[in-house]
């Protein structure tokens, strides 16, 4: 009976543990990744739990991406729990990977050692501490400047934080990355994580998010160790604080931030923020701690161009060699998944799992089957109307001539056109496409669609003008 209530009260805490991921990662990425955990054993001697993925790509993904949040949730749910564990279903092991102690990553004790060197070995007195004092803080290995796709749209932030990493003393400091979610800043701060531990071996790193910096505030205040917390703090080589808007209204710790902010760079450290907004936008923050915020450089991260996209996800297909994913699949995704790069290789990576769980081939369609819920949250909402009007100023004809019976070339392939960008940028049916091109026959419409298709594999200036009608339509 006391191990049954145990699993009820487990199933309770992670009903409301993972309703809160649901509202802070959003309907989306909750349901693809966090709602397929399982609960597995809790382990009351070792406060060790085990959570289960159904596959290792997953299992990878998950930890990945949301091990710090899930081990700090549950310590805030059950102060019993002091490992999260996650896991695949029994019968496909994963190398194992713990979080430990305020959520930081532990490795078995053989990888301790490789870690370390990643990590940067975070010592202070003789004790490994990354969170504020406790554990090892894994920087992710996947996240560095070489793994980092550029463009037009983030060249300026990558070539300043690949500045802030040098060996040399920055021109600036702090550098503050502002993007909105899912453009990469997570990823820059890592990869400056890397290449400075790179440059410096002994250097002390410290990373974790504002709402972490704010959680071990609020524990070492309660426990009376402001003065262990403030000088830890103040002896990192680089501070790197990710999201600072949820800094907002704490005012305490707004004043502590703003006093390390001051002894670091003082001592010549180096400093990096990352948020979603300017800081000339983050209401509620005390003006001397904006002042400090913007007195380095404001590194903005403008959304990615379809160019960027294509870039993105081309780099993301070389860990897949031997999968086969068509060209029209991959400029599908670039031309649809618009928001932001998360979502972009999320989409990527949830086409290609499913196409490698079911033996399926990579296909337009299976993405259109597979990404629904992606697609249609990305997609703008475009209409015939506006494409006929974009294709007659492109072309020069008449807006009448898309529904005239006029067989003239000059007429019939912007039309043709046209019906194409109909049925690539919007919902609606061939006979629907049909009736807005003059009550045409939906069988003519298919025979447009195809034909361009095909003169954009062969003819060069086709491709072109199409590239270049997608552009002005999802500008």
């Amino acid at each position: 009976m006391e191990e049954d209530q145990e699993a009820l009260d487990l199933a309770a805490d992670w009903a409301d543990i993972s309703q809160g991921l649901r509202k802070d990662l959003g309907h989306q990425l909750h349901g693809q990744w966090i709602k397929p955990i399982q609960l597995g054993t809790f382990c009351k001697e070792t406060g060790t739990l085990d959570l289960f993925l159904p596959t290792e790509f997953s299992a990878n993904w998950v930890t990945d991406r949301f091990a710090d949040r899930l081990s700090l949730a549950w310590k805030i749910a059950r102060p019993d729990v002091k490992h999260v564990r996650i896991l695949v279903h029994p019968g496909r092991r994963l190398p194992e990977l713990r979080l430990g102690n305020g959520g930081d990553l532990r490795l078995p004790a053989n990888d301790r050692d490789q870690h370390a060197q990643v990590s940067g070995g975070l010592s202070l007195g003789g004790e490994e501490f990354g969170a504020i004092g406790q554990g090892t803080v894994g920087i992710d290995p996947s996240l560095t400047f070489a793994t980092f796709v550029t463009g037009t749209a983030n060249v300026l932030a990558c070539n300043a934080a690949q500045r802030m990493a040098s060996t040399e003393k920055p021109q600036f400091s702090p550098l503050y990355l502002k993007a909105a979610t899912g453009q990469g800043k997570t990823h820059l701060l890592h990869a400056i994580g890397h290449a400075y531990l790179s440059n410096h071996p002994r250097a002390r790193i410290f990373y974790c998010s504002a709402e972490r910096f704010m959680v071990e505030f609020v524990q070492a205040l309660r426990q009376n160790q402001m003065i262990e917390f403030k000088a830890r703090l103040r002896g990192f080589d680089l501070l790197l604080v990710d999201d600072i808007q949820f800094i907002i209204g704490k005012a305490s710790a707004q004043e502590e931030l703003l006093y390390t902010i001051d002894a670091l760079l003082a001592e010549g450290k180096r400093l990096v923020f990352a948020a979603d907004r300017a800081p000339q936008a983050l209401d509620g923050v005390e003006p001397r701690l904006l002042s400090r915020l913007s007195m380095g450089l404001v590194a903005d991260m403008s959304p990615a161009d379809i160019e960027l996209r294509r870039k993105i996800l081309e780099s993301k297909l070389n860990k897949y060699a031997s999968l086969d994913v068509p060209e029209d699949v991959v400029e599908f995704l670039a031309r649809t998944i618009t928001r932001n790069v998360r979502e972009l290789v999320g989409g990527l990576n949830k086409l290609i799992a499913y196409a490698q769980l079911t033996g399926q081939e990579v296909s337009l369609q299976l993405a259109e089957e597979q990404l629904t819920d992606i697609l249609s949250a990305n997609r703008r909402r475009i209409t015939i109307d506006e494409i006929q009007r974009t294709v007659c100023q492109f072309y020069r004809v008449d807006r009448t001539e898309m529904s005239s019976k006029r067989r003239a070339r000059a007429v019939v392939r912007p039309r043709q056109v046209a019906m194409y960008l109909a049925k690539v940028l919007t919902p609606r049916s061939y006979p629907e496409i049909g009736r807005k091109f003059g009550g045409r026959d939906h069988s003519t419409v298919i025979h447009a669609v195809r034909l361009i298709e095909d003169l954009r594999q062969r003819d060069a200036d086709m491709d072109g003008d199409v590239r270049s009608l997608l552009r002005q339509l999802e500008s």
